[in-house]
């Protein structure tokens, strides 16, 4: 099947979800593993499957046990890639997010060049048959080894348990690795074994676990070794070095001007990476100067032990008018920096022999961020139907969504009539990344004032985020709307123009991104007056806030009712 008619199904039926729920893909796959080719032949290489979600040299679990498997049996470590377009597609990647993955394996392809260690990338479709071409190709390197770090969507599970048992016929030996997270899912559980639905006990276990076995938990992977030149004349293996990294992927080619953007604002590479959190969030102030589409790593930040961004996160994260916020998401989500390095430098910075997640401070704050993260991505693997179009709550399934068009449109172009919500819609749409507090705003304002499905705008910003991941994405979308797990109650609704005062006070985020407004100050700049907007161009509120709000309480507190 080509991918101009692949059309997946986006939403599950609910028996679909249930059956998932009722057999987990997760615990098939972990099963799976428990039962491995136990004593394979020696193969004449050692084969590492690289993800989309681990995009780095430094730390990488997976990778560091291939290399280690290569060396104990004195043959070489091989790295796969497999560009799959049916799946993004299936699972609304951005092409920009497919972008910053070429040109992060651009990099690691230069970097392991060097130690003689070939990275091939591959393009493959259908998605159906992509283990067998894994398969294969660990067959034609003859390799009897096979590392991987695992992925948790209901997709990549059940593929990887085919991977496995496709392995196991063929006397191949799989291994996979939890990387994405410091707590994998399975390993904060409820007292009777129940995934939490809840963040904050999860959270405080997460803590009690983390602490009480740091080097498990935080431990750096053992770096990788070269492989000896004589790689380079192996008729077998020297070809693999000759294949590039695709420049682009046929339907997710950004155009010239939006890559140029990219490019500048999310630059490549662990480095990168590292800079970012280390150099800039951990170290030095934040900038009004660094709002918008600009190279994070610009000259001129202020170095401060005490005021440096990670040591204000805890009163400054919701302020959207400068740099507060790491911007490290995009680097996680595709694993180009491990959550592990990112948790140890707050170690460091602090002098400390233990993980801090209080409240009390920016950096327990930070971290507490991190561990929403494995949060969400336990919430993934024990309740799949998340990521199968169905909301967590099934009841809110019923929930009488609007059918308008014109305001989804409106919404996606940042022409709603409410500065703060068209701000941060068009940041997205120009930057490929929106501040966590503009998410939540801009989502309940989809949700609940204009009433429309929340599964619109998780889809439209996977389409449009450079740092689209499924887990922190649904749970985000599904906390707003009120549908998810440990959701704010159908009886919050964000008013964005509070919003707007406590997150822009004075005005600066909003006259960034809408130019229509450079030149209003004060009050105004959050909510302009019907005779200013139609002067300047601005559209007026396509809903009145006080107005639907009553129509939104209705319909959620009554799912299937007008």
């Amino acid at each position: 099947m080509s991918t101009s008619t692949f059309n997946p199904r986006k939403i599950a039926t609910p028996e679909s979800g249930a059956a998932a729920q009722q057999n987990l893909p997760y615990i098939q796959l972990v099963d799976e593993l428990k039962q491995p080719v136990k004593n394979p032949k020696k193969g004449r290489s050692v084969v590492h499957w690289m993800r989309m979600c681990d995009l780095r040299l430094v730390d990488n679990r997976a990778l560091s046990r291939a290399s280690i498997e290569a060396k104990e049996n004195n043959i070489p470590l091989v790295i796969l890639f497999v560009v799959s377009p049916q799946d993004y597609i299936a699972h609304d990647r951005s092409a920009r997010r497919i972008d910053f993955t070429l040109r992060n394996l651009e990099v690691l392809k230069t970097s392991l060049n060097e130690m003689n260690i070939p990275l091939y990338a591959i393009t493959h479709s259908p998605r159906t048959s992509l283990p067998e071409r894994v398969i294969s190709f660990v067959q034609s390197v003859d390799a009897t080894c096979l590392f991987a770090n695992m992925e948790y969507e209901v997709d990549e599970l059940r593929r990887d348990i085919k991977v496995c048992q496709l392995a196991k016929t063929n006397n191949i030996k799989t291994t996979f690795f939890h990387d994405k997270c410091i707590a994998e899912p399975g390993l904060c559980m409820t007292k009777d074994g129940r995934a939490y639905t809840v963040y904050s006990p999860y959270q405080r276990l997460w803590s009690t676990i983390v602490n009480g076995n740091l080097d498990t938990y935080m431990r750096e992977a053992p770096p990788i070794a070269a492989n000896s030149a004589e790689v380079m004349k192996d008729p077998t293996l020297s070809p693999l070095f000759e294949q590039p990294i695709p420049e682009f992927v046929g339907g997710f080619k950004l155009e010239t001007n939006n890559k140029d953007v990219m490019t500048r604002v999310w630059p490549a590479g662990h480095d990168a990476a590292k800079e970012v959190v280390l150099s800039r969030f951990l170290r030095t102030k934040a900038r009004a100067s660094q709002l918008g589409e600009v190279d994070p790593l610009l000259e001129g930040a202020e170095e401060s032990d005490r005021k440096s961004r990670l040591k204000e996160y805890g009163n400054a994260r919701d302020r959207v008018d400068k740099d507060t916020t790491s911007r490290l998401s995009a680097y996680l989500a595709a694993g180009v920096i491990s959550p592990r390095e990112c948790v140890r430098a707050t170690m460091e910075l602090q002098k400390a022999g233990k993980v801090d997640t209080s409240r009390e401070n920016g950096i327990g704050r930070w971290v507490q961020e991190i561990a929403w993260r494995d949060f969400y991505v336990s919430v993934l693997a024990y309740y799949p139907r998340v990521s199968m179009g169905r909301p967590f709550q099934e009841k809110m399934a019923n929930v009488v969504w609007e059918n308008n068009e014109e305001h989804l449109k409106a919404w996606q172009e940042g022409k709603t009539g409410v500065p703060i919500v068209d701000a941060a819609m068009r940041q997205l749409n120009s930057m490929g990344w929106m501040h966590n507090r503009m998410r939540m705003t801009v989502a309940m304002f989809l949700s609940k004032d204009l009433m429309l499905d929340w599964r619109l705008g998780e889809r439209y910003f996977m389409q449009n985020l450079i740092d689209g991941d499924l887990a922190s994405n649904n749970g985000g979308w599904q906390w707003s709307a009120s549908t998810g797990v440990d959701p704010a109650p159908y009886f919050r609704l964000f008013n964005p123009y509070n919003q707007s005062t406590k997150g822009d006070p004075n005005g600066e985020y909003i006259r960034h991104f809408v130019p229509e407004l450079k030149n209003v100050w004060g009050p105004d700049i959050h909510n302009p007056p019907a005779k200013l907007a139609e002067k300047l161009g601005y559209p007026l509120p396509i809903v009145k806030h006080h107005e639907v709000r009553e129509r939104a309480l209705r319909r959620y507190k009554n799912p299937g009712k007008e």
